[in-house]
This record gives structure tokens, C-alpha cells and sequence, in this order.
């Protein structure tokens, strides 16, 4: 009797233990519930921020559950910082792409990204990629985050003779600089909350200050009707719209990859060879997630980093991601409250994001031109032309025509020959385009 009884606590103790990882990763990803709608609804886009914002909770929500339900891992699922940017400021503002037909090309790209990881191709592709450009597209997007984060500030406004030039520096430039303090000062002591409490003390004071209006109502009923469904699945496949279609499906599968392998290594997350655990069913996950985006009406879902605070409270199965879908599923019926947080107030978010995905720069090799030059003008495409798309295809260009001439042409893997091709066409289509 004694020895059967003894092992009954552990499952309630495992199922704790998880519970704490979910709920700690949900609080460190929540800050995505006003950074996404407030990226999206950006004066321009014609999106609007209520339907975002519950397209961005269904989409965190379904494909979180999937994570853990599927893939079983503890890894949270939501519209990826930067790619987000790319859909609102390069595809639609820049490029005058109305909102439903880029929803469709989001969607293209999910099928795309989907086949591309039910195949043994998604490591060919991972693998012919060089780690200088990987690390170099995510420090550009750093960049371009940070911008962004600038511009809403005050820090920074356009300039007629300079094009860029510098800000009012008025009270949103001050109040960035206190969110950002917040964030330091929380994240130093390992504290989840750190950028929900910038994004709060930063609206409390906007809201005292008189610059936005606290809301009349706290809680409202979720919008099915703006945005979801709402893709314009044929209008998405226009041979012009290609390259947008072929960035967003590139650049998701190395935030992906790099995701996977990132926080795997960091937490053990890994098999005997040193292999993320499950790494084809959480990339067929971030997939269905992509596609599942632009159905829902909302830009490309990914894997989230900071799901590796919730690891290191001990989550280690897909029940941690169950627990952190839950906490997200309250957060449909606060669109007033999101809704009246001014576009400042996420400044010091986009900036310290910024600042952590630049930190990747420092795997480039800067040694050798033929390295560092493409990856350098990746890091440099991406911000001043707000496209993602730019810096990748002039990345695979000049990665494969310099190793050609110094004589390193054999060191490039066919795979990535065909990309560099496939990039030049692009360019060159969308040069005729203009």
C-alpha cells in the first residue's frame, strides 16, 4: 500500500510545474497583443486595430494550443516582431498593397513555408543558408524595429533636406526614455512583466497627461467582421507580388529555424545528435501558423524567443504551451483598453526588441569581403528601404557572385546557387515593375 501511494503527487507537482512555465511565458509575449494591432492599424493601412487585435489573440491562441497539442512543445505562438513591419510598412504603405490582398499573400506564404517543412527540403534550405546572412537579416529587422520605435517617439521625423532628421524630443521622446527604463530595470531582476509594465506606465502617463483618452468602457465583445476571412486569396497571386511572397516565406523559416535551434541549445531542449527536440512538427506548427495569419487577418505567426522564460521555470512538454494558449484566450474582450494605448507608448518595446535581435551582427565574419559585404548591405537594405525583401534578395546575390570571384564558388551549396537566381530574377522583375 505504501509504495503504490508514494509516486502520486509527482504528476500533480509535473502538472504545476508546467502550469508556472505557461503562465510565464504568456506574460512575457503578452506585450504582442498591443505591439501587432498598433503596428497594423498604423494610419495608412486602412486596417482596423479592433479586428487585429482579436485576429491576433485567435491566432496566439490556436496555433499556441498547436504547439503543444501537435508539436507537444512549450513554445508560444504570435505575429513575429519584424514581420509584422515588413506587412504594414514595406507591402502595403510602401507599396501600395491593399490589406486583404496582403493577408493573401501571408496566406501564399504559409503554403509555401508548409511544404517547404513537411519535406526533407526545409534542412536543405536551413542548411544552404550561410549563418552570416541569417544573422545579418535578423540584426536588419533589429534595425528597422528600432526605427520605428524612434519615429513613434519623437526621436527622429522626416526631414526635407536630410529625409531623416531629428525629432521634437517632446513628452514622447521623455516618456519612451521612462518605458525603457522600466524594461532595464524589470528585466535585471528576471522579471516577466517587464514590457507589459513599460507599455502601462507609459499609457497611465499619456492618459494624465492628456494626450490620449482613458477608455469609457474597459471590456467589449471581439470583432469577428473587419478583418477575418477577409484575404483576397487570387488577387495575392500576382507575378509582381512574388518577391513579397518569397521574402515573407524566407524570412519566417529562419526566424523559425533560428528560434528552434536558439532556445533549444539554451534550455537542452535537444536530442542525443544536439537536434532541436520535434524540430519538423514545430516548423510544420509555425506554418500552419503563417497561413493561419492570413486567414485570421493578422501577419505571419511564429514561434516566440521569449517562450524560453517559461522553459527555464521548468516547462519541458506541449502542456506548457496549453497553459499559455488559456491565458490568452480573456484577452478577446479587451480591445478598449488596448485600443487607448498611444502609439509612443510601445516605443521603448520596439527599441530594446530592436537592440536584441541586432545583437546577432556579431556572428557575421566580418574577415572576409566576400562574407561580410552581403551581409552588410543586408543589414543596411533592410532599414533604409523598409523591406525585408531587399535585403535578403541583394544578400543572396552578392553571397554568390563574390565567392565566384575570389574562388570560393564551390563552398556555395546548389541550393543556394538556385536562391541566388531566383533572387536576381525577382530583383530584376521588380525593377521593371518600377
Amino acid at each position: 500500500m505504501t509504495s503504490s501511494a508514494t509516486p502520486a503527487p509527482a504528476p500533480r507537482s509535473r502538472l504545476a510545474t508546467e502550469a508556472v512555465a505557461g503562465v510565464t511565458t504568456f506574460f512575457t509575449m503578452a506585450y504582442i497583443l498591443v505591439v501587432n494591432p498598433s503596428i497594423l492599424s498604423t494610419p495608412g493601412t486602412g486596417m482596423p486595430f479592433s479586428g487585429v487585435l482579436t485576429a491576433t489573440v485567435l491566432l496566439c491562441v490556436s496555433m499556441t494550443l498547436l504547439m503543444g497539442l501537435y508539436a507537444r512543445l512549450p513554445y508560444g505562438v504570435a505575429p513575429g516582431m519584424g514581420l509584422n513591419a515588413f506587412f504594414t510598412y514595406t507591402i502595403i504603405i510602401q507599396g501600395g498593397v491593399p490589406w486583404p490582398v496582403a493577408l493573401g499573400l501571408v496566406f501564399w506564404a504559409g503554403v509555401l513555408f508548409l511544404l517547404v517543412s513537411a519535406t526533407p527540403l526545409r534542412e536543405s534550405v536551413a542548411m544552404a543558408i550561410p549563418t552570416h546572412l541569417r544573422a545579418a537579416a535578423a540584426a536588419g529587422i533589429g534595425l528597422l524595429l528600432t526605427f520605428i520605435g524612434l519615429q513613434n517617439g519623437g526621436f527622429v521625423a522626416a526631414n526635407p533636406a536630410t529625409m531623416v532628421g531629428v525629432g521634437p524630443l517632446d513628452h514622447r521622446a521623455v516618456l519612451t526614455m521612462v518605458g525603457i527604463v522600466v524594461i532595464a530595470v524589470l528585466s535585471r531582476r528576471q522579471n516577466p512583466l517587464a514590457f507589459l509594465a513599460s507599455i502601462g506606465t507609459v499609457s497611465v502617463a499619456g492618459w494624465a497627461y492628456g494626450d490620449v483618452r482613458v477608455p469609457h468602457q474597459w471590456l467589449s465583445a471581439p470583432d469577428f467582421s473587419s478583418v477575418l476571412l477577409k484575404l483576397d486569396v487570387v488577387g495575392a497571386l500576382q507575378l509582381a507580388l512574388l518577391p513579397s511572397i518569397v521574402a515573407i516565406t524566407m524570412t519566417d523559416l529562419f526566424d523559425s529555424i533560428s528560434s528552434f535551434i536558439g532556445v533549444s541549445q539554451a534550455t537542452g531542449l535537444v536530442d542525443d545528435d544536439g537536434r532541436p527536440l520535434r524540430l519538423r512538427e514545430g516548423l510544420i506548427v509555425d506554418s500552419f501558423a503563417t497561413l493561419g495569419a492570413g486567414l485570421l487577418g493578422t501577419s505571419s505567426g511564429t514561434a516566440y524567443v521569449e517562450s524560453i522564460s517559461g522553459i527555464r521555470m521548468g516547462g519541458r512538454t506541449g502542456l506548457s504551451a496549453v497553459f499559455t494558449a488559456l491565458c490568452f484566450l480573456p484577452c478577446l474582450f479587451i480591445a478598449p483598453l488596448a485600443g487607448a494605448v498611444p502609439p509612443y507608448a510601445t516605443s521603448a518595446v520596439l527599441i530594446v526588441v530592436g537592440v536584441s535581435m541586432f545583437q546577432s551582427v556579431t556572428r557575421v565574419g566580418w574577415e572576409r569581403l566576400e562574407e561580410a559585404l552581403p551581409a552588410y548591405v543586408a543589414v543596411v537594405l533592410i532599414p533604409l528601404t523598409f523591406s525585408i525583401t531587399q535585403g535578403l534578395l541583394w544578400g543572396f546575390v552578392l553571397h554568390a557572385a563574390l565567392h565566384a570571384v575570389v574562388g570560393r564558388a564551390r563552398e556555395v551549396r546548389p541550393i543556394l546557387w538556385i536562391l541566388a537566381a531566383v533572387a536576381a530574377a525577382l530583383l530584376v522583375l521588380e525593377h521593371t515593375r518600377h
